[in-house]
């Protein structure tokens, strides 16, 4: 087609539009009636990974952007992927087949932890835009990564946790914000200590999440790409419970129950805190030693920051008498029950938390951050790494909130950048 020839629907409207001064109101039939959305405004998604929680993504995750592809190294989960995808969408068995996609605009990435960075960071290389599963990163270092590609490459990202700005927060039985607002308003005073487990209203999950370590080796199914799924962990025997629903309780995929609901509990108390921009300065865990490979379970974590504030990780649901936030001036409990005379009325008139951006087909099209995005995604996922450090050495660790780098512990920071197998490498 001659190029004086290539002249859109949509290019007309703006031609003619600009041309006449007079016009203050474009009558909705012009844009083609009610409800209408021209073709070239429907963004296009693919789904990496479709085990489990990806058939969340495939069904009901981001549904008003049309699907296109789905992508997984077990033949079943991909099948079931494409009866639930329709007509339209292709399935693979290679991320990078679908990467190499021209039209396709959003990847979303449930996959196991150990993938994240690769995938994140190779789809930000390919201009695609990124939905991450939490935790966003299996390493302090891949996240680091992740946040260098994204600024790269000019990308936008979201995080696949939401309670810093909508639904009900757990044991609160309300959202976030209104936490928020009392923190920020100083009711509490100051330093805070908040604490996170079964009384406060928070399920850490580590039966549920604990590796096993009696595995014997088990044939490969033949649906499954084993070797891809381990892809740049390191070899080890195939056994059912190293793979799909069970796979959080191995170290080199996740880190157990941390992993699974450790960044939808702590990313909200980060906000809360006001603490996205810096991490905890001393790290403790009580724990009996880890196994190598099987994450255990652990009893309690403490995350300390400069100013004094700190986050209990009750591991084994003691802390009974223990409120969910605690300052000098008051505290708060479970369901919002707090010391504090008139509490309610007290911070509805408080100033609201500073908007954020929480539609995010929105901040694609405008090209504008998510309200969890890649920065402080990462440093509520650093939270998370911390903690499953200092479960595994098992010793009070010195973190440097600037560096983000252990201080005087090389077997420590020798958890933040681990090696990956070969060929797979990140490469920003």
């Amino acid at each position: 087609m001659n190029k004086r020839h290539q002249f859109t629907r949509r290019s007309f409207l703006k031609t003619s539009i600009a041309s006449l001064t007079t016009l203050t109101i474009v009558p909705r039939y012009v844009l083609g009636g009610p409800g209408f959305t021209p073709p070239s405004e429907v963004l296009t998604r693919a789904v990496i990974g479709t085990g489990g929680m990806g058939m969340g993504h495939v069904k009901s995750i981001n549904t008003t952007c049309k699907l296109l592809a789905v992508c997984d190294v077990d033949e079943k989960h991909l099948q079931t992927a494409l009866q639930a995808g329709g007509a339209d969408v292709k399935g693979y068995k290679d991320f990078r087949e679908v990467l190499g996609r021209k039209d396709i605009d959003i990847v979303h990435v449930p996959t196991p932890p150990h993938w994240h960075a690769l995938i994140s960071i190779a789809a930000a290389k390919a201009g695609k835009d990124i939905w991450c599963e939490k935790p966003m990163s299996r390493t302090i270092a891949e996240g680091e990564a992740v946040k260098a590609a994204i600024a790269k490459y000019k990308r936008i990202f979201r995080l696949n946790t939401w309670f810093r700005f909508e639904g009900n927060f757990y044991g609160m039985g309300l959202p976030v914000k209104p936490i928020k607002k009392l923190v920020q308003g100083g009711l509490l005073g100051w330093p805070i200590k908040v604490t996170v487990g079964g009384p406060t209203g928070f399920d850490w999950k580590q039966n549920q999440w604990c590796g096993r370590t009696d595995l014997t080796p088990q044939p490969v199914p033949p649906e499954l790409d084993y070797d891809f799924w381990l892809g740049p962990a390191p070899v080890k025997p195939y056994h059912p419970h190293r793979v799909h629903q069970s796979f959080r309780g191995y170290w080199d995929y996740d880190g157990g129950g941390l992993g699974d609901m450790g960044q939808h509990y702590l990313d909200p108390i980060q906000y809360i805190l006001g603490k996205d921009d810096e991490s905890p300065v001393k790290i403790e865990a009580d724990t009996d030693p880890q196994d190598r490979d099987a994450v255990l379970p652990w009893r309690r974590i403490s995350l300390k920051y400069a100013d004094g504030c700190e986050i209990i990780l009750d591991g084994e649901n003691k802390d009974t008498t223990a409120a969910f936030i605690a300052g000098p001036h008051g505290k708060l409990s479970k369901d919002f029950e707090s010391d504090i005379p008139d509490l309610a009325q007290k911070v509805k008139e408080l100033p609201d938390p500073e908007p954020q951006l929480t539609d995010f087909v929105q901040a694609v099209k405008i090209r504008k951050k998510f309200a969890l995005n890649e920065i402080n995604g990462h440093r509520s996922c650093t939270l998370i790494n911390l903690a499953k450090i200092a479960v595994e050495t098992g010793r009070p660790l010195r973190f440097n909130s600037r560096t983000s780098r252990f201080i005087d512990d090389s077997k420590a920071n020798a958890y933040i950048q681990q090696p990956m197998r070969s060929p797979w490498k990140i490469k920003v």
